[in-house]
């Protein structure tokens, strides 16, 4: 819940005490929250990140391909 309220998943790691981000996003994907629709965008580049960051995008989190993911309420 602390991380729907702050949007700050490095805080919501820091409260839970987490050594690695994987287990905050494991931890903050278990809730499910009905009705929140996303689009959700993958980015690959700096300019990417940027543009998506610029559009209002939150960063969800980066798999081992060197893949960053985001979303956004729609």
């Amino acid at each position: 819940m602390t991380y729907h309220k702050t949007k700050d998943i490095l805080y919501v790691k820091k409260v839970l005490g987490h050594k690695s981000i994987n287990s905050t996003l494991l931890y903050t994907q278990l809730i499910s929250f009905e009705g929140d629709e996303y689009d959700v965008k993958v980015a690959e580049t700096k300019q990417e990140i940027t543009k998506l960051l610029e559009a209002g995008f939150e960063w969800v989190g980066k798999d081992n391909d060197n893949l960053t993911y985001f979303r956004k309420r729609k």
